[in-house]
């Protein structure tokens, strides 16, 4: 069963990159954590300290290998055009929830990712936008679709 399982989670991830989509955390990096410029953002009346990712590269190591993330703090990970996101992950050492977020701020949707899986975790719609947190985040502060995210990157003061 953890064959099949593995052989269409790999499936999809494929079909997703040919279609345009991403996949993040496919390169094997070399086993540090990363540590990228942080942009503010809000939601609700929420603080969000969120390490940028804009690069190709950034957006594959993400949060591997953390061992820890702060309370408030998350990742955002900024593509250049929409499209269906997809998410695992591999090497990630912490569980995280993923928020899909689409060019105007609004929360397309959430999901639970366990840590160390290479489940694809995908946005059910295009978005440039993804943001990930510590388990649980977005739930606990009754935080979900269409919730709205502030901040210089959606072109609104946080």
């Amino acid at each position: 069963m953890t064959f099949i399982k593995t052989f269409i989670a790999r499936t999809v991830l494929i079909a997703t990159a040919a279609l345009g989509g991403h996949a993040c955390a496919q390169a094997e990096p070399s086993g540090t954590p990363q540590q990228l410029p942080s942009v503010s953002l809000g939601v609700s009346f929420y603080n969000i300290k969120a390490e940028l990712a804009q690069t190709e590269r950034q957006r594959e190591i993400g949060l591997m290998f953390r061992k820890t993330l702060g309370l408030n703090d998350g990742m955002i990970f900024v593509f250049e055009r929409a499209g269906t996101q997809c998410f695992w992950m591999k090497n990630t050492l912490i569980p995280l929830s993923v928020a899909f977020i689409d060019d105007s701020g609004t929360i397309v949707n959430i999901d639970e990712m366990k840590a160390e899986t290479e489940d694809p975790h995908c946005s059910v719609k295009p978005v440039r936008y993804v943001l990930e947190m510590n388990k649980g985040w977005f739930s606990k502060r009754g935080i979900k679709e269409g919730s709205k995210i502030s901040g210089e990157l959606f072109g609104s003061p946080h």
